[in-house]
């Protein structure tokens, strides 16, 4: 799985951190990815976080 997040769209809430921060860490005012290539075991995490990102900035591909 590879995730990154829309700079263009992001809110910088910062709640994609809180629930992964292993993937996802603010910069500024708006979130960036760690690493681009997904471990599997955080698959989920990362999910969760675009399922709860309020502006639907992170993309999963």
């Amino acid at each position: 799985m590879k995730v990154m997040v829309d700079e263009n769209i992001c809110t910088g809430c910062g709640l994609c951190v809180d629930i992964c921060p292993e993937v996802f860490e603010m910069a500024d005012t708006i979130s960036k990815v760690k690493t681009e290539n997904v471990p599997k075991e955080l698959e989920d995490k990362v999910k969760e976080a675009a399922e709860s990102c309020p502006v639907e900035a992170i993309i999963i591909k």
